[in-house]
């Protein structure tokens, strides 16, 4: 066992998958000689070289497109968007080709490729930097969307993404990139992609958060403890597919469920999991579902940026809430 933070733990499944598979290839903006703006791929081109680990002009669209004609040929790209909000001129190649080739071909070929990005705020970064849009990748058919929230699971499910057949947009929260550190196996090991992990077993009501806002609602669970609230804590993990039973079996038992999501209110993530347990466990139900996230609109400058973020006082006031309804 190693101590890791979330930038070591990337950079260690990396390091494994571009070992132990000459198909794997590593590139991006600034990624190969400076290791990334977060210095998450640090190392890995001088061990690798420049034919498998380098830097791609800037221009998003170009790094995506040239990966689809790569995973086509059977390799097994690994590119990296600098920031999430840079994304966006690669749309066009993740919806047109990435999602819809291996669908489009009857099978030929597959888009055997993951797309990194850091994403969210709290670091008091500029427009283009601080955005939760997951849920439009979330909405694509033919793709996977991947968010870990710890060391651990980030290692696994990225080499777990790498070696997946399907595309992956694998969203890293930047702002726990080295907040948290813990424990992480040497050796390589894998976590499975659609499955969601119950953190902490509870009776009063299922929280339901993932990436960065996770550590969060842990805080907010020493002031439900105080409180006499018994607060049951499920890792999302996967954005896409979603775990359905597990959320669906939670809520049967507790009887109320809140969603922690970064990204604006409207067509999210808390909306959709709120539509499963309508389907799935309406009649357990003793309070409304409730969605604790960011506001629709942009997220603010530095300065503003503390009035869009959510804190462990706002997550708490809902669980009380929701638990008195």
């Amino acid at each position: 066992m190693k101590v890791m933070n979330m930038v070591n733990a990337v950079n260690d499944a990396l390091d494994i998958k571009l070992a132990e598979d000459r198909n794997v290839i590593v590139y991006g903006e600034d990624v190969g000689v400076e290791g990334g703006v977060f210095r998450v791929t640090e190392g890995l081109q001088l061990k690798y070289g420049v034919e498998r680990v380098f830097d791609s002009p800037l221009a998003e669209s170009a790094i995506v497109g040239t990966a689809v004609g790569m995973a086509a040929a059977g390799l097994r790209p690994v590119v990296e968007m600098q920031f999430s909000g840079f994304a966006y001129p690669a749309l066009n190649q993740i919806i047109s080709h990435v999602s819809r080739l291996h669908n489009r071909s009857r099978g030929r070929f597959n888009m055997s490729m993951v797309i990194r990005m850091p994403y969210g705020g709290g670091i008091n970064a500029l427009e283009h930097h601080s955005e939760s849009m997951e849920a439009i990748y979330g909405h694509i058919p033919g793709l996977k969307v991947v968010i870990p929230s710890t060391p651990h699971d980030a290692k696994g499910l990225l080499i777990s993404a790498i070696e997946s057949n399907d595309p992956v947009i694998f969203m890293e929260p930047k702002r726990i990139y080295r907040a948290i550190k813990q424990e992480v196996a040497e050796e390589k090991f894998t976590v499975p992609i659609g499955k969601a992990k119950v953190i902490s077993t509870g009776t009063d009501v299922t929280v339901v958060a993932y990436g960065a806002l996770v550590r969060e609602v842990q805080k907010a669970m020493q002031m439900a403890k105080e409180a006499g609230i018994s607060v049951e804590l499920i890792d999302l993990r996967t954005i896409y597919p979603i775990d359905k039973e597990t959320i669906a079996a939670s809520v049967k038992k507790t009887g109320r469920i809140i969603t922690v999501a970064e990204g604006p209110t409207s067509f999210g993530i808390g909306a959709e999991i709120a539509a499963i347990i309508s389907e799935e466990a309406f009649l357990h139900l003793e309070a409304p579902p409730k969605r604790v996230t960011g506001f629709d609109t942009i997220v603010p400058l530095p300065k503003g940026e503390h009035f869009y973020m959510i804190s462990p006082e706002k997550i708490f006031y809902e669980i009380e809430r929701t638990v008195k309804y």
